[in-house]
């Protein structure tokens, strides 16, 4: 039986063909960049993290599109990958935390099933008994690695709750591939996390929006009116170069300005650049390219937080 075959809300987002990926490279060689830009990392690492137990809210950058967060006394890791290399492509930072530095982790959520947001080993060497979230699809292959492991599937709009908060799989525009095979044979997309409201707390809780990967679509702006208390959109910056090849899978840094706009989120937390060279872009342009669409828009400049790796946000929760 055929295996079922996943797409975008906008039909004509497709993958680049054969012939697309022989011009790219024919193009990449005649560029020279300079690559030397380092994001850093953060000082007094694990300074800001708390206890398990703790209710308030903390992220942690780890580099890429791996974030330790830490939602009503849960402790979870977004798309993990502590791999040192990347294809041919050596890793240009340390991660901010290394794996043995990671709690023992409540949940995992994977937003695809590409190389550079499930690297296998890490998946598996993350300690703890987590639940973990996949895309529809993805299930099968992800309970064989982990086995033992509660393995949760959702579609697009699909929800699930663990303890006093709530996991909601949205879409995105973008496209999966792990092997000759199985192109699109799982989905793909972003997560909300809501820490849901207990009888103890009748303030609004700050969730979070972890966007995967994806490039620009009007689902930013479903997401914006489903969803319309985010505190937090953490959104992807890096891999738009060359924009004739990349653009319908990974937003230009102005793009995910938009697609901030878009979701109506509070602050802006830069992710999926200065870890791993993917495109033909650097870290320094795509940076330089946010901050001077930032500073043509108007925005508050609080609401903007580039962090380091390891660094960490701390935001308490009221009541």
């Amino acid at each position: 039986m055929a295996r079922k075959r996943y797409s975008n809300l906008d039909i004509a987002a497709t993958t680049s063909n054969f012939k697309d990926v022989i011009r790219w490279q024919k193009e990449r060689r005649g560029k020279r960049k300079d690559l030397s830009f380092r994001i850093g990392q953060a000082d007094n690492k694990q300074q800001g993290l708390l206890n398990s137990k703790h209710q308030d809210l903390t992220i942690t950058w780890i580099g890429h599109s791996t974030f330790l967060l830490q939602v009503s006394g849960l402790t979870i890791v977004t798309d993990p990958v502590w791999a040192r290399q990347m294809g041919f492509s050596r890793r240009m930072e340390e991660p901010g935390l290394s794996i043995d530095e990671i709690p023992p982790v409540d949940v995992i959520l994977l937003s695809h099933s590409h190389y550079d947001h499930l690297h296998v080993a890490s998946l598996r060497k993350l300690k703890g008994s987590p639940a973990v979230l996949v895309p529809e699809g993805l299930g099968r292959f992800v309970q064989k690695l982990m086995k033992g492991k509660n393995v949760y599937e959702l579609p697009w709009w699909g929800h699930l709750s663990i303890e006093a908060v709530k996991f909601n799989f949205v879409p995105a525009q973008h496209w999966t591939k792990r092997s000759l095979t199985d192109t699109n044979t799982s989905h793909w997309g972003g997560w909300v996390i809501q820490p849901e409201l207990l009888p103890a707390r009748e303030h609004t809780s700050h969730s979070i929006y972890f966007a995967g990967d994806s490039g620009y679509f009007h689902g930013f702006r479903d997401i914006g009116e489903r969803f319309p208390d985010i505190t937090y959109a953490l959104m992807p910056i890096g891999a738009y170069e060359p924009e004739w090849f990349m653009g319908t899978q990974h937003v230009t840094p102005e793009e995910a300005i938009q697609a901030f706009v878009d979701v109506g989120a509070e602050t802006f937390i830069p992710m999926h650049y200065g870890a791993f060279r993917l495109a033909d872009d650097t870290t320094e342009e795509a940076l330089n390219r946010l901050l001077a669409e930032w500073e043509r828009r108007g925005l508050d400049s609080s609401r903007l937080r580039l962090l380091k790796h390891g660094e960490t946000i701390v935001q308490a929760e009221e009541g």
